[in-house]
Protein backbone atom coordinates (compact mmCIF):
# COMPACT_ATOMS: atom_id res chain seq x y z
CA UNK A 1 0.00 0.00 0.00
CA UNK A 2 2.91 2.32 0.76
CA UNK A 3 4.36 1.81 -2.73
CA UNK A 4 1.00 2.60 -4.33
CA UNK A 5 0.78 5.76 -2.23
CA UNK A 6 4.25 6.79 -3.39
CA UNK A 7 3.13 6.33 -7.00
CA UNK A 8 -0.12 8.20 -6.36
CA UNK A 9 1.73 11.17 -4.86
CA UNK A 10 4.04 11.48 -7.84
CA UNK A 11 6.85 13.95 -7.34
CA UNK A 12 5.54 15.37 -4.07
CA UNK A 13 7.96 15.08 -1.15
CA UNK A 14 7.34 11.95 0.90
CA UNK A 15 8.36 11.65 4.50
CA UNK A 16 7.52 8.75 6.76
CA UNK A 17 5.28 11.12 8.68
CA UNK A 18 3.39 12.36 5.60
CA UNK A 19 2.89 8.79 4.34
CA UNK A 20 1.76 7.73 7.80
CA UNK A 21 -0.84 10.50 7.92
CA UNK A 22 -2.08 9.81 4.39
CA UNK A 23 -2.44 6.06 4.94
CA UNK A 24 -3.65 6.05 8.53
CA UNK A 25 -0.82 3.82 9.74
CA UNK A 26 2.02 4.51 12.16
CA UNK A 27 5.35 5.93 11.03
CA UNK A 28 7.01 2.74 12.22
CA UNK A 29 4.73 0.70 9.92
CA UNK A 30 5.68 2.94 6.98
CA UNK A 31 9.36 2.61 7.90
CA UNK A 32 9.07 -1.19 8.11
CA UNK A 33 7.23 -1.30 4.77
CA UNK A 34 9.91 0.83 3.12
CA UNK A 35 12.56 -1.48 4.60
CA UNK A 36 10.84 -4.59 3.21
CA UNK A 37 10.40 -2.97 -0.20
CA UNK A 38 14.06 -1.94 -0.20
CA UNK A 39 15.14 -5.50 0.67
CA UNK A 40 12.93 -6.80 -2.16
CA UNK A 41 14.52 -4.23 -4.51
CA UNK A 42 11.18 -2.57 -5.22
CA UNK A 43 12.39 0.86 -4.08
CA UNK A 44 15.60 2.73 -3.55
CA UNK A 45 16.11 5.32 -0.86
CA UNK A 46 18.08 8.36 -1.88
CA UNK A 47 18.70 11.09 0.69
CA UNK A 48 15.85 9.75 2.84
CA UNK A 49 13.50 9.90 -0.15
CA UNK A 50 12.00 6.57 -1.21
CA UNK A 51 11.82 6.12 -4.99
CA UNK A 52 9.82 3.29 -6.55
CA UNK A 53 11.76 1.07 -8.96
CA UNK A 54 8.91 0.92 -11.43
CA UNK A 55 10.09 -1.99 -13.60
CA UNK A 56 10.60 -4.20 -10.54
CA UNK A 57 7.25 -3.23 -9.05
CA UNK A 58 5.46 -3.88 -12.34
CA UNK A 59 7.02 -7.34 -12.56
CA UNK A 60 6.07 -8.14 -8.96
CA UNK A 61 2.50 -6.92 -9.39
CA UNK A 62 1.84 -8.87 -12.55
CA UNK A 63 3.60 -12.09 -11.59
CA UNK A 64 3.68 -12.21 -7.80
CA UNK A 65 0.69 -10.38 -6.34
CA UNK A 66 -1.74 -13.28 -6.30
CA UNK A 67 0.85 -15.51 -4.62
CA UNK A 68 2.22 -13.07 -2.05
CA UNK A 69 -1.16 -11.55 -1.18
CA UNK A 70 -3.88 -14.11 -2.02
CA UNK A 71 -7.45 -12.86 -1.91
CA UNK A 72 -9.55 -13.73 1.13
CA UNK A 73 -13.31 -13.54 0.79
CA UNK A 74 -15.98 -13.46 3.47
CA UNK A 75 -19.69 -13.02 4.00
CA UNK A 76 -21.93 -10.30 2.54
CA UNK A 77 -21.36 -6.88 4.07
CA UNK A 78 -21.70 -3.16 3.36
CA UNK A 79 -18.53 -1.64 2.01
CA UNK A 80 -16.52 0.00 -0.74
CA UNK A 81 -16.42 -1.70 -4.15
CA UNK A 82 -13.10 -3.17 -5.22
CA UNK A 83 -11.58 -5.29 -8.01
CA UNK A 84 -13.93 -5.47 -11.04
CA UNK A 85 -16.65 -3.48 -9.21
CA UNK A 86 -14.45 -0.37 -8.77
CA UNK A 87 -12.90 2.14 -11.15
CA UNK A 88 -11.38 1.73 -13.63
CA UNK A 89 -12.54 -1.85 -14.28
CA UNK A 90 -16.21 -1.22 -13.49
CA UNK A 91 -16.65 0.58 -16.83
CA UNK A 92 -14.69 -2.02 -18.82
CA UNK A 93 -16.28 -5.27 -17.67
CA UNK A 94 -19.88 -6.38 -17.62
CA UNK A 95 -21.05 -7.02 -14.10
CA UNK A 96 -22.16 -10.55 -13.19
CA UNK A 97 -25.50 -11.11 -11.48
CA UNK A 98 -23.91 -11.65 -8.10
CA UNK A 99 -22.83 -9.51 -5.18
CA UNK A 100 -19.70 -7.51 -6.07
CA UNK A 101 -16.49 -7.67 -4.03
CA UNK A 102 -16.30 -4.94 -1.37
CA UNK A 103 -13.94 -3.91 1.38
CA UNK A 104 -15.87 -3.99 4.66
CA UNK A 105 -16.54 -0.39 5.65
CA UNK A 106 -19.35 1.13 7.72
CA UNK A 107 -19.32 4.22 5.50
CA UNK A 108 -19.45 2.15 2.30
CA UNK A 109 -22.29 2.59 -0.16
CA UNK A 110 -22.45 -0.92 -1.66
CA UNK A 111 -23.56 -4.29 -0.37
CA UNK A 112 -21.31 -7.08 -1.53
CA UNK A 113 -19.10 -10.02 -0.66
CA UNK A 114 -16.29 -9.20 1.74
CA UNK A 115 -12.96 -8.94 -0.06
CA UNK A 116 -10.41 -8.32 2.66
CA UNK A 117 -8.16 -5.41 1.65
CA UNK A 118 -4.40 -5.44 1.50
CA UNK A 119 -4.41 -3.56 4.81
CA UNK A 120 -7.30 -2.78 7.19
CA UNK A 121 -6.65 0.95 6.70
CA UNK A 122 -7.07 0.74 2.90
CA UNK A 123 -10.74 1.81 2.76
CA UNK A 124 -10.09 4.97 4.78
CA UNK A 125 -6.96 5.84 2.80
CA UNK A 126 -8.73 5.15 -0.50
CA UNK A 127 -11.60 7.50 0.40
CA UNK A 128 -9.03 10.31 0.68
CA UNK A 129 -7.15 9.55 -2.57
CA UNK A 130 -8.87 8.43 -5.78
CA UNK A 131 -5.59 7.44 -7.47
CA UNK A 132 -4.65 5.24 -4.52
CA UNK A 133 -8.15 3.73 -4.59
CA UNK A 134 -7.77 2.75 -8.23
CA UNK A 135 -4.31 1.25 -7.63
CA UNK A 136 -5.65 -0.84 -4.74
CA UNK A 137 -8.75 -1.97 -6.66
CA UNK A 138 -6.61 -3.02 -9.64
CA UNK A 139 -4.30 -4.85 -7.26
CA UNK A 140 -7.32 -6.68 -5.83
CA UNK A 141 -8.34 -7.71 -9.34
CA UNK A 142 -4.88 -9.23 -9.75
CA UNK A 143 -5.13 -10.94 -6.35
CA UNK A 144 -8.54 -12.47 -6.74
CA UNK A 145 -10.11 -11.78 -10.09
CA UNK A 146 -11.08 -14.10 -12.91
CA UNK A 147 -8.75 -14.42 -15.90
CA UNK A 148 -10.25 -11.50 -17.87
CA UNK A 149 -10.18 -9.21 -14.81
CA UNK A 150 -6.56 -10.10 -14.07
CA UNK A 151 -5.58 -9.51 -17.70
CA UNK A 152 -7.19 -6.05 -17.84
CA UNK A 153 -5.86 -5.10 -14.40
CA UNK A 154 -2.35 -6.19 -15.40
CA UNK A 155 -2.48 -4.09 -18.56
CA UNK A 156 -3.77 -0.99 -16.78
CA UNK A 157 -1.38 -1.31 -13.83
CA UNK A 158 1.52 -1.90 -16.20
CA UNK A 159 0.70 1.34 -18.00
CA UNK A 160 0.26 3.30 -14.77
CA UNK A 161 3.40 2.00 -13.09
CA UNK A 162 5.61 2.47 -16.21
Amino acid sequence: MVLFKLLARGEKPNTYSSLSDALGVSSSEVHASIGRAKSARLISVEIDRPLVIRAALREFLIHGAKYAFPATLGSPVRGIPTAYAAPPLVTLLSQPNELPPVWPDAEGNQRGVTFYPLDPTAPRAARKDRVLYEFLALFDALRGGAARERQLAARILSDRVA
